[in-house]
């Protein structure tokens, strides 16, 4: 695998034609029908593979429809635990890394991020075992960095995931700008964070990773609060029905 040697975590060259306005009826229809399979007890893989056939799908698109539905018992547990930011307040919060910064590169530089049934948006960026900062990285923590200020937390808890190449110096750089601006945070860089966010009772948890946020006891929708914040020009591509 050649080394990853992109600045930024832009679009893909052929997301245009994929995302346009001409695509995303299909897109929607398709993530209806994979969220109404995936409520009638199908695999998630035989399911979308039946959806993705039905319209002639590419894999990137069935990525973004595999992102985008879920279950209707996961929709509504997801929403019954959902509090809103506003509720950050004095609490102690614990974040996902790498999914909260890679989702804001993406929106900084002009990537395309989907707004999921579940209200909740992603990107289609995979680190596959590897994370290289881009020129919008510093950026993406300064911005979480403001809002959570303003949001004033009692603490707040990053994780990042060990077995990433460069974890650690993604982990040192988000302690850096820390503690340049007097942020109560800490950084560790550990083995399983979905684990540990996902048993984590006491505190709240920032993430948009579907399988988390099923067993997450609290979380926030904050990629959301940035985005409508700081970024209303990003390239947002609705896939609700």
């Amino acid at each position: 695998m050649s080394p990853d040697n992109r600045q930024h975590r832009g679009p893909h060259p052929s997301d245009g034609r994929l995302f346009d306005a001409r695509q995303q009826g299909a897109l929607r229809d398709a993530t209806r029908e994979l969220s109404w399979l995936l409520t009638n007890g199908y695999s998630t893989k035989s399911a979308l593979k039946l959806v993705g056939d039905r319209h002639s799908l590419t894999e990137r698109q069935r990525l973004a429809v595999a992102r985008a539905a879920c279950s209707d018992e996961s929709l509504e547990a997801r929403r019954a635990r959902r509090l809103p930011v506003e509720a950050a307040r004095d609490q102690h919060l614990i974040i996902d890394g790498f999914n909260l910064i890679i989702t804001m590169e993406a929106a900084l530089s002009g990537g395309l991020v989907i707004l999921c049934r579940d209200d909740c948006l992603r990107d289609l960026s995979g680190v596959h075992g590897s994370y290289r900062s881009v020129e919008e990285t510093e950026r993406a923590v300064q911005m979480t960095g403001e809002a959570l200020a303003h949001l004033a937390p009692a603490s707040v808890r990053w994780l990042l995931d060990k077995p990433i190449s460069n974890s650690g110096r993604l982990a040192q750089r988000v302690r850096d700008l820390a503690q340049e601006h007097a942020w109560p945070w800490t950084v560790e860089v550990v083995f399983n964070p979905d684990a540990e966010i996902s048993a984590s009772a006491e505190t709240i948890a920032v993430t948009s990773d579907s399988s988390i946020l099923d067993r997450a006891a609290r979380w926030i929708n904050l990629n959301e609060y940035l985005i409508d914040k700081y970024l209303p020009q990003a390239w947002v591509v609705d896939l609700r029905s």
